[in-house]
């Protein structure tokens, strides 16, 4: 058989074989002397072949259960470590199996090494073993194995014999318990959210009533349009939790509308937020627009409404499973197999969210930049003020919480959703930080009120101080 190799090997000498040109195989004496156990015989049978990945069925995460039989000491190593299980593609569609001896070899203080070699340059790849279950399916884990890509190369340090491949881009598996943890951790942080948009909600109009501005409004719209979405999020998941529906009631099809409108408005705005930060950084001193928050009303509320009209003629809402993706929730959302769902959910909730954030990351950027030149040429006018070096350090902090607060009001925090795929604790951010966005946006309005009054008090004591920074009606 082509690809095959089953050969006697000395276990008090290393081995090396080669199953293709793609593969090499590296086995200390440690790992041969350890699968011979009891036996006298020195030399040990060494098996290392490649194998097509169609053959190994992958187990649905929520099927995954601890093994009965697992100190059993049988050819077959269980190993049920969730946080360690991975998905992906394997790479180039072969899996290299490797087994030698009679006796099953695992903690090897020397590993064996394994080397993958491929023309086509990928990324994310990572060194796993194949762990299979009772019920005849298996999971893909990284458990004992460690990986060194090195671009044409990927070598890995595996302690244990088994059935090896490298996963290209590989997906993050959430087990039960950080599913349940995500959860509480959502729900609790989208509760707050909902009270603290309220009271921003608040803040915003009274401050809207002493002093008029543009602004204010803006921050009011977006506030409304964050509430709708914290709340939408929470219906949406107590009416699944509360009722247990298998059908798609008439019910969920609205709340999943309406989250997906209300998410569709979150962005909107925020949009709109970097769109008015940009005019008052190129033109700071009496911008004219006319009828310029209905304008943008016309924008963050109309663009929405029109979406999901589309949308929900298209049928597209329904009960959305999250079973299988990086996701905490069962939800009324778009429906999971519906194909337009799929396109729909591609374009409003990955396309256009990037896009957004990206076009306020650079908005941000010049921010940054315009600050550092306002402080380079006031350091240069004050560069002999003692004044001026007491106060660096406070110019500083008032720079970075200004930075931080425009980063949440831009919505960057969101593009934190690149790191889920990776690694656990980039959920665990990810959640905490979106969940609790509505608590962030009441600390920036309790800001701006401050320094509403500090105004306000400047221009009692030095009135001709003030300076016209917001748009006209």
């Amino acid at each position: 058989m082509p690809n095959f190799i089953l050969q006697l090997v000395n276990s008090s000498q290393e081995a090396e074989v080669y199953p293709t040109d793609m593969h090499r195989v590296h086995i200390p004496s440690s790992a041969l002397q350890r699968s011979r156990g009891n036996e006298s015989q020195m030399e040990v049978v060494l098996v290392a072949t490649v194998i097509n990945s169609t053959y190994f069925t992958v187990s649905r995460p929520e099927a995954i259960k601890p093994s009965p039989n697992h100190k059993k000491a049988t050819r077959r190593m269980v190993i049920h470590d969730q946080r360690d299980h991975m998905q992906g593609t394997v790479m180039g569609g072969l899996v290299l199996a490797v087994l030698a001896g009679s006796q099953p070899v695992g903690n090897l203080p020397q590993p064996i090494e394994l080397t993958f070699t491929q023309t086509q340059q990928m990324e994310n790849r990572t060194c796993v073993f194949w762990q299979e279950l009772d019920n005849g399916t298996g999971i893909w884990s990284t458990y004992g194995c460690n990986t060194n890509d090195t671009g044409a190369k990927v070598t890995c340090s595996c302690n244990h014999l088994s059935f090896f491949a490298v996963l290209v881009n590989p997906i993050l598996s959430v087990d039960e318990t950080h599913s349940t943890n995500l959860s509480y951790i959502t729900y609790i942080g989208s509760a707050l959210s909902v009270v603290f948009t309220v009271m921003s909600l608040i803040i915003y109009i009274c401050l809207q009533q002493r002093r008029p501005e543009k602004v204010i409004g803006l921050h009011m719209q977006l506030s409304g349009a964050l509430l709708c979405l914290h709340l939408s999020f929470l219906l949406c998941c107590f009416w699944v939790w509360l009722f247990n529906e298998d059908d798609e009631g008439w019910v969920c099809l609205f709340l999943g509308l309406f989250l997906h409108w209300s998410l569709m408005a979150t962005f909107c705005w925020m949009a709109l937020e970097g769109f008015h930060l940009y005019l008052l950084l190129v033109q700071v001193f009496n911008i004219y627009i006319r009828r310029y928050l209905l304008k943008l009303s016309l924008v963050g509320w109309g663009l929405p409404t029109l979406i999901v009209v589309v949308c929900g003629s298209l049928g597209v809402y329904g009960k959305y499973d999250a079973k299988n993706q990086n996701s905490t929730v069962q939800m009324c959302w778009m429906r999971s197999e519906f194909t337009p769902s799929l396109v729909v959910r591609y374009i409003t909730t990955v396309a256009f969210p990037c896009m957004v954030i990206l076009y306020n990351a650079c908005l941000l950027g010049l921010v940054v930049f315009k600050l550092w030149g306002i402080r380079g040429r006031s350091g240069d006018a004050n560069r002999s003020s003692c004044w001026k070096k007491a106060n660096t350090g406070k110019r500083l902090w008032k720079d970075f919480v200004t930075v931080l607060g425009l980063s949440c009001l831009l919505g960057l925090p969101w593009s934190l959703a690149s790191i889920t795929y990776i690694s656990l604790p980039g959920i665990y951010v990810f959640t905490i930080l979106n969940s609790l966005q509505g608590v962030f946006l009441f600390l920036w309005s309790v800001a701006l009120t401050c320094k509403s009054q500090s105004d306000k008090d400047s221009s009692t004591t030095y009135p001709s101080s003030q300076k016209m920074t917001t748009l006209n009606n």
